[in-house]
């Protein structure tokens, strides 16, 4: 399965025979809070609200909605929320975690807790998913938004993470593409070093359920006619599913170019967790929010 647009996928997800419980940590915040039960409405969640619950209940009384009083859980101060949260998941209470009104930092801290957090013991990597209107399906851009420099493992960790999302959504072979500036390795230009790399892992069969191809230019990876006439011959070529970005300074502005300049809407979440979590900026919009929300649930086991 590959999804072409969000539609789809918000369609697939409201046809699951029973909701995702998510907890939200720091819930008193209205963008956050709108997401949340716009994602209610579709049947897709039931919320757990950890936060300061005068605030919370003062902006769902606003909002004209309401939850579950045993649904809301009165923990003012935001680490102290931010691990309650973590808790809820790790004692199978929720199935996947929201970040609220607090700092990336403060939540983070808590996922990577090694007694009471969420890690696995390897690289967590930023998720992002972009429905860009001149490509003719979904694409997955990594990672913009967490690991800065990564090194050859961590590559190999990121692509990881993200085929696992792809294959818990439905997926069932995404094709990756290991981007660099040219489509063939120079000893002068480590990232095509690496790319070759890891198109050999995948060869071996180290990097599973996917293919993986590398390096290869953008044009080359979303365009078969460039491809073609380059002379670039891959199933990837103009088909790609995942990006794998050279650094994080690559991943940030190829995700933003895609939403501001081509019109792409955008959902981003953390992976590599024992769940998925939802950690858009405090200034993204609720539909953003809402849209990260459905592929965490989708994604969510």
């Amino acid at each position: 399965m590959v999804f072409t647009n969000y539609e789809q996928l918000i369609n697939k997800v409201k046809g699951y025979p029973e909701r995702k419980r998510m907890a939200v940590a720091a819930a008193g915040d209205e963008h956050t809070l709108e997401a949340v039960m716009h994602a209610r409405a579709e049947g897709i969640v039931d919320p757990i609200l950890v936060g300061d619950k005068a605030e919370i209940e003062r902006i769902l009384k606003e909002m004209g909605e309401s939850v579950p009083q045993e649904h809301i859980y009165d923990y003012p101060d935001v680490k102290a929320a931010a691990e309650y949260a973590v808790q809820l998941v790790r004692e199978g209470r929720a199935d996947f975690l929201m970040k609220g009104k607090l700092d990336t930092a403060v939540i983070l801290k808590a996922v990577v807790n090694k007694e009471h957090g969420l890690g696995q013991g390897r690289t967590m990597s930023h998720f992002t998913m972009f429905e860009v209107p001149s490509y003719h399906k979904i694409l997955v851009a990594v990672d913009g938004g967490m690991v800065t420099y990564p090194t050859l493992e961590q590559k190999k960790d990121i692509i990881n993470n993200t085929v696992e999302t792809l294959v818990a959504m439905g997926y069932t072979c995404p094709k990756v593409g290991v981007l660099a500036c040219v489509e063939k390795v120079n000893p002068k230009m480590p990232e095509t070093i690496e790319a070759n790399e890891l198109k050999e892992m995948n060869q071996r069969g180290e990097i599973k359920n996917c293919i993986v191809e590398g390096p290869i230019s953008y044009d080359c990876a979303v365009n078969k006619e460039i491809a073609d006439f380059k002379g670039y011959k891959s199933p990837v070529a103009g088909d790609v599913d995942i990006l794998i970005a050279p650094n994080i300074h690559a991943g940030n502005i190829m995700g933003k170019m895609f939403v501001c300049s081509c019109g792409a809407r955008m959902a981003g979440f953390i992976v590599g967790a024992k769940c998925p979590i939802v950690l858009t900026s405090r200034g993204s919009s609720a539909e953003e929010k809402y849209l990260s929300i459905v592929v965490c649930a989708a994604a969510a086991k």
